[in-house]
């Protein structure tokens, strides 16, 4: 209960992922296509002005095992809700989920205008991991030299060769959450609480 109480956000974000699981799970494959076909946040659903998909679309677990990617998403979102608050946590989670799906549909929309083949605009597009890379890059560009390093020169390493080998639409866009990640922590609203958490971890003592 204490834990709950310091990271509200990511206890309630974390019971809805697994109510979202558990539910769709005890439902008939057809159901649950239509239920993540309805969620995209894709650019026909933007387009017709159901801009809620850009919120339930991170309810649902795609693409890797469903306790892997929920268990992912607790650690990195409570490691942040931890360090920064939970409005700065949440905050940078959620900056990394809708800014990065508008920029990869925002590209798909300007192909289709453009009429360039490969323009997906019913697309399957839900999913954690926009948010779940953002809020991990922004976590090793503001942790130790040797941290921010090697940590994000491997992530950026794996995520590029995702895009490399796959194509897909979804391996562009976590490219593109790990820089919101690196740009989030450059802000002065995520520095400024690293500054002043450190002031309040360092000793008291009488200035020279």
């Amino acid at each position: 209960m204490a834990l709950a109480r310091r990271l509200p956000a990511t206890t309630t974000y974390t019971a809805l992922l697994l109510a979202t699981a558990a539910w769709l799970a005890s439902q008939p494959l057809r159901e649950q296509a239509r239920f993540i076909r309805h969620n995209s946040s894709n650019v026909h659903h933007l387009e017709v002005g159901k801009w809620w998909t850009l919120l339930t679309s991170g309810l649902v677990v795609d693409g890797v095992p469903v306790l892997l990617g929920i268990t992912a998403v607790a650690a990195a979102l409570g490691i942040a809700e931890w360090r920064w608050g939970t409005l700065r946590g949440m905050g940078t989670f959620l900056f990394g989920h809708v800014v990065a799906t508008l920029l990869t549909e925002g590209v798909m929309w300007l192909m289709r205008l453009a009429h360039l083949p490969g323009a997906l605009t019913r697309a399957r597009d839900v999913g954690i991991s926009y948010g779940l890379v953002a809020t991990t890059a922004c976590l090793l560009a503001l942790s130790s030299h040797r941290t921010r390093r090697y940590g994000l020169a491997a992530l950026t390493t794996l995520l590029t060769l995702a895009w490399v080998i796959n194509h897909e639409l979804a391996d562009a866009g976590h490219l593109v959450a790990l820089g919101l990640g690196v740009i989030a922590s450059r802000s002065h609203w995520l520095r400024d609480r690293r500054t002043a958490g450190r002031e309040q971890a360092a000793p008291t003592g009488t200035a020279p």
